[in-house]
């Protein structure tokens, strides 16, 4: 009977790497911030890198949206992994790949014979003794070294955490490292936050809100469609995650449609809307076209009633007995059917308790002197918020309104910063339904996204449908926050006008389904993959009145992790 050696395996073995063991050195381990990747190998301006990777990198965790960083003889340049590709010198090995269970064989093929390559996009580039980063106007020579970003490299561009940067996220497989974003910047020009259904856009948007609030960049005006950013909001995971109102008290006013449902849910709020019949205009009803299956001629028939009437047109419209209706015809140059037909569209608006007569109060001028007063608010709109038609209508009603008095006010300071209002940032839901491209010239939403940067006000849109929006209201929104999306009409538009957006195309369909979202456009230097923060116990920490900016939050104990969530 034979001897077994224990220091060699059996010949009928099939663990190869015992009979051919690789050493530590050369096994591949994943790539850490700073390590070498491998070398440029070519490429264009305009076409992006070709990067040879070394023998010895592993190329299953190079993902797209990566960071990498190409070390020029004068400048770094800093690029994002838009690709991953195997190659082989000899064509031959495609049709006929050796024997992979030869252990030899495929090391000496591995790496050399056949290997990985990367495709990267060159974003801006940092020339040697200069701290500010600019667009890249050229590219490194051949066999320039590239290596894992960094976070020094990630901060050089995206600069410190302090009183306008606020912290998103983490770059892709650097989680100990930060992006921030440039608030005062983000809020200079209309902001998109778009991406599927699930992919956690409330908290994402949640998360830009508190930023804002925090730093005191900008004020608030939130149409909160399904009551998730007052006060607390239920997770999937069943637990209540804190809102806008317990997070920053008084800096943050809950007005509600819906009373009853506010005080079921256990939240306070500072004041009730109500809007009055003599108060919606036929300029409010066109925007229900589509929710409301409004004709254009009981468009028209509004307007006529309007001018017929005055303020009251609606109430009187709704409570007209038919006899009134019949003394019409010969009043008003829309048929008769079309103003029956306006009638019971209109009466639907007895169904919703906000809707009176005569408001008791300007609801609009209200909230604008709380805006005033740099107090955000947040409109909560309770059971109504399942119906589109009263979620549109209260949205654009009040929007006019306080345009209109912006406009007033920033043209009353003549140019006087100190008696201009703040800069305002409204946020809308289901985006689309204001922005369609058969509407979006007509709404004050796309009035707003086209001009009224001049006026201190801009949007910050949350859809999931972004190819439903006009073209042309895309193209003016600054910064885009995107989570995944997978059709390809919504990763066009929300590409649109984007340089490079043939890579980034690949990167954002490839996102994971939560916590991870393509940051581009006017708050960043550069597009980034970011795996944003959790809204958590943490979070909360971090932006509390009493953590100082840019401070990290002393770490809560278990106790004050379950109080805090």
């Amino acid at each position: 009977m034979t001897t077994r050696d224990p220091l060699y395996p059996h010949p009928d073995s099939d663990d190869l790497d015992a009979w051919f063991p690789r050493s530590a050195a050369t096994s591949p381990a994943a790539p850490v911030a700073g390590q070498r990747l491998g070398v440029v190998v070519g490429g264009s301006l305009s076409r992006g890198l070709d990067v040879k990777l070394d023998p010895y990198t592993p190329i299953e965790d190079l993902a797209v949206g990566r960071y990498v960083v190409v070390h020029g003889h004068k400048k770094r340049f800093f690029c994002m992994i838009t690709d991953v590709m195997l190659d082989a010198t000899n064509p031959a090995i495609r049709s006929d790949p050796p024997d992979l269970n030869d252990a030899f064989l495929r090391e000496v093929y591995s790496g050399t014979a056949a290997f990985g390559t990367i495709h990267v996009a060159p974003m801006l580039s940092l020339d040697e003794g200069e701290s500010e980063p600019k667009p890249v106007r050229t590219i490194p020579s051949h066999f320039t070294p590239v290596e894992i970003a960094s976070a020094r490299d990630v901060d050089d561009v995206f600069g410190q955490e302090d009183a306008t940067h606020f912290h998103i996220g983490a770059p892709l497989e650097l989680e100990d490292t930060r992006v921030h974003l440039d608030l005062r910047r983000l809020v200079e020009r209309s902001v998109g936050v778009f991406g599927k259904s699930g992919t956690g856009k409330s908290f994402l948007t949640r998360i830009l809100l508190a930023g804002i609030i925090r730093n005191d960049v900008a004020v608030t005006l939130i149409f909160d469609m399904h009551n998730d950013y007052g006060w607390s909001v239920k997770t999937e995971s069943g637990t209540q995650a804190k809102g806008l109102k317990q997070l920053f008290g008084s800096r943050v006013a809950i007005f509600t449609l819906d009373p009853d449902a506010t005080r079921r849910r256990g939240a306070p709020y500072d004041h009730a809307v109500t809007i009055g019949y003599d108060e919606i205009e036929p300029e409010d009803l066109a925007m229900l076209k589509t929710t409301l299956d409004l004709s254009d001629a009981m468009i028209d028939a509004a307007y006529e009633l309007h001018k017929l009437w005055g303020k009251g047109w609606i109430g009187r419209l709704i409570d007209a007995p038919p006899e009134l209706l019949d003394e019409l015809k010969n009043q008003l140059a829309a048929s008769y059917v079309s103003v029956l037909a306006l009638k019971r569209r209109v009466q639907r608006f007895e169904r919703y308790d906000f809707l009176k007569p005569q408001a008791l109060e300007d609801s609009a001028r209200k909230i604008l002197e709380y805006l005033e007063s740099r107090k955000n608010v947040v409109l909560e709109f309770g059971r109504y918020g399942n119906a589109l038609d009263a979620y549109i209508l209260v949205a654009n009603y009040l929007t006019r309104r306080i345009h209109q008095m912006y406009v007033e006010r920033v043209e009353k300071a003549l140019g006087d910063a100190a008696l201009e209002p703040p800069q305002l940032l409204i946020t809308i839901e289901e985006a689309h339904k204001f922005l369609d491209p058969l509407i979006a010239r007509q709404t004050i939403f796309g009035v707003i996204a086209r001009e009224m940067r001049k006026y201190n006000v801009t949007l910050l849109i949350v859809d999931q449908r972004p190819s439903g929006i006009d073209e042309e209201v895309m193209s003016q929104i600054g910064t885009r926050v995107t989570a995944l999306l997978d059709n390809e009409r919504d990763i066009a538009a929300v590409l649109t006008g984007i340089s490079g957006a043939g890579g980034l195309r690949e990167v954002l369909a490839r996102l994971d389904t939560r916590q991870q979202a393509l940051i581009m456009g006017h708050a960043v230097p550069m597009p980034v993959v970011v795996k944003t923060r959790t809204y958590d116990a943490d979070f909360y920490a971090s932006i509390s009145p009493t953590t100082e900016i840019g401070q990290q939050p002393a770490q809560p104990t278990d106790r004050e992790s379950r109080r805090l969530r």
